[in-house]
């Protein structure tokens, strides 16, 4: 039987770990590269510093952290899945971890809308949301009174900062002989499916035989579509700093779902509940970086050898982007009692 919960707002088991990511103050670090997969969450890591020991939990409900160090800067890597409810369990329990600022790279797939091959890289400037409209009549589309069937967001954009970064460094650690291209400045789309609202053809009647089309009107200079990207920039965009109390007691408890496990060193009870919530003048940069696997155009997919390459140079650049990128020793979390602690 599960445990009563004695805060729905936002659960913590007794140790501090939030709900879905099993995570706790001390074991995520400033800087972090989020990912769709365990396995690119791994590829990455293989490049963590080898003179440190980097920390790894698998939580209960999927998503992998691992905290190391790359050219002796603490660095975490999230593997979330896909979608905005992922980035969004992502985002916000991470902040709620970690004391200061918070540095976040995107490195996903992404489909071309642009006649560019496959295996080039994107980073997006600026992102709009695709969103299915649950309020236009599928069913009966007959009844539909000037309701579309699909909506599209307003614009929201990088951290200019992290995206220049990206942009240098992704340059810089491109093969001689990697074919494709790196573009920047363009415009992503995040749809909430990857199918009805990517315009994917599928038995359902989703009436978006021409959604495609109608992005490439209505968005100028859109380039990808994916599935994350626009909810990882709304949050950092619209992030104030803490808007509420913060609690003085003890974390509230949440159910046994929490279960994670753990590899290499542990955070100590040193790194303490109080002094590693979110101080209120923190900020969040956000950016993505895109790997072109499919084009809608053409039809082309990568092959599977691209793909190891590809993720290889493109994830050591952002490693070095997000280590490049300074953050003053007063806006970083406590290292004492960390799992990056050195020891």
């Amino acid at each position: 039987m599960k445990d009563t919960h004695t805060d729905a707002n936002f659960p913590r088991t007794a140790d501090q770990r939030v709900y879905h990511l099993g995570l706790r103050p001390g074991e995520v670090a400033n800087r972090i590269i989020t990912v769709g997969t365990p396995s690119r969450a791994r590829s990455i890591a293989s490049f963590l510093d080898k003179n440190h020991q980097p920390f790894e939990l698998s939580s209960e409900r999927g998503f992998l952290t691992i905290t190391g160090r790359y050219s002796s800067v603490p660095v975490s890597i999230v593997s979330i899945g896909m979608g905005s409810p992922n980035m969004d369990f992502f985002v916000r329990e991470i902040r709620e971890c970690l004391r200061g600022d918070m540095v976040v790279v995107r490195l996903g797939s992404c489909g071309a809308l642009i006649d560019v091959p496959v295996g080039s890289v994107v980073v997006p400037k600026t992102c709009v949301a695709v969103n299915r409209n649950v309020d236009f009549d599928f069913a009966h589309p007959e009844n539909n009174r000037g309701e579309s069937a699909y909506r599209i967001s307003k614009p929201v954009s990088a951290d200019q900062i992290l995206h220049e970064k990206l942009v240098n460094a992704l340059q810089s650690a491109k093969p001689a002989k990697w074919a494709s291209s790196i573009l920047s400045g363009t415009v992503n789309a995040s749809a909430d499916s990857f199918y009805s609202s990517q315009g994917r053809q599928t038995s359902f009647p989703d009436h978006n035989s021409d959604l495609i089309e109608h992005l490439q009107a209505s968005t100028a200079d859109l380039a990808t579509l994916e599935m994350e990207s626009f909810h990882l920039y709304h949050l950092a965009a619209c992030w104030t700093g803490r808007t509420t109390a913060q609690s003085e007691g003890a974390p509230p408890l949440t159910t046994t779902a929490v279960q994670p496990v753990m590899v290499g060193p542990t955070s100590a009870t040193q790194h303490s509940y109080a002094n590693s919530l979110v101080s209120e003048n923190s900020i969040i940069r956000a950016a993505a970086v895109q790997m072109i696997f499919a084009s809608r155009l053409s039809q082309d997919f990568i092959m599977p050898d691209q793909v190891a390459q590809l993720e290889n140079w493109t994830g050591e650049a952002v490693l070095k982007a997000l280590t490049g990128l300074g953050i003053n020793h007063e806006r970083l979390d406590d290292e004492h009692g960390s799992v990056w602690e050195s020891r």
